[in-house]
């Protein structure tokens, strides 16, 4: 999955992009370097970011969905990168596949609906379901996360969700020791039968542990991967899919 961020603030400067010529152009860079799949937000979720108003969401993506559709055709899904049921809807109503959804439902409960309608493939990622509860270390991140996406997942079948993809969360709610605890037991995960989308990209469970920027977190990135592929990995949500390429490729030997 090629991450495509259509907003001023996202952790990974590079990964910036403003305006429907740029967000073409870095989309077919991340698809001639091996994504599978792009996913468009307009809303950076990063530790400590400042939530644009949902008309500034929109403002964002709006033609977006489109124009990557007229682009790319049918054959490359698109999924939206968003917690907002009203922005869900109007992405799926522009050429959107998926509904990316960072908060699990928990930010808007709507949303389940909103994809449930359009019959659209959901992603239920891992969010802290008590507002401001500690962060989840690494004696707590795997237990916890695995009972409440059980939980989770129950609901959103209930609600009329089918084709769920699951993501633990990682950055969501944990420390960066509980993080790494939980790259280390996505093998917990595998229980569940859908598929186990991650993304640890540059993000700060890295650059917080070795104390460097994210300009210069690509290889432990790709260590990462590795190890989230061996431990049931089937989706890496990337910044870099060349390398990324590079990881599935060489894992997919052993």
């Amino acid at each position: 999955m090629g991450i495509l961020n259509a907003t001023p603030d996202s952790y990974y400067a590079p990964s910036r992009l403003n305006g429907l010529d740029r967000l073409e152009s870095e989309a077919e860079r991340l698809l001639a370097e091996g994504a599978d799949w792009l996913d468009l937000g307009g809303c950076s979720t990063r530790p400590g970011a400042t939530w644009p108003s949902p008309d500034e969401e929109w403002a964002r993506l709006d033609g977006a969905f489109t124009r990557l559709r007229t682009r790319f055709g049918s054959e490359v899904p698109l999924s939206v990168d968003t917690f907002r049921s009203e922005i869900a809807r109007r992405a799926l109503d522009q050429g959107a596949d998926l509904v990316n959804d960072i908060s699990g439902g928990i930010l808007d409960p709507a949303i389940w609906n909103t994809a449930a309608d359009a019959r659209a493939p959901y992603i239920l990622t891992h969010y802290p379901s008590v507002p401001n509860a500690p962060l989840l270390d690494a004696d707590t991140a795997s237990l916890v996360t695995v009972r409440e996406l059980s939980e989770r997942l129950i609901a959103a079948r209930e609600a009329g969700l089918n084709d769920i993809i699951l993501d633990p969360g990682i950055g969501f709610g944990k420390t960066p020791e509980g993080n790494l605890r939980l790259v280390r037991d996505l093998a917990l995960l595998r229980e569940f039968p859908h598929p186990l989308l991650v993304g640890v990209s540059r993000k700060s469970l890295i650059t917080r542990t070795l104390g460097i920027a994210a300009a210069d977190a690509l290889p432990a990135t790709s260590a990462l991967h590795a190890l989230a592929l061996e431990r049931g990995a089937q989706i890496l949500r990337v910044h870099d899919p060349r390398e990324a390429r590079q990881v599935i490729q060489l894992v997919a030997r052993f």
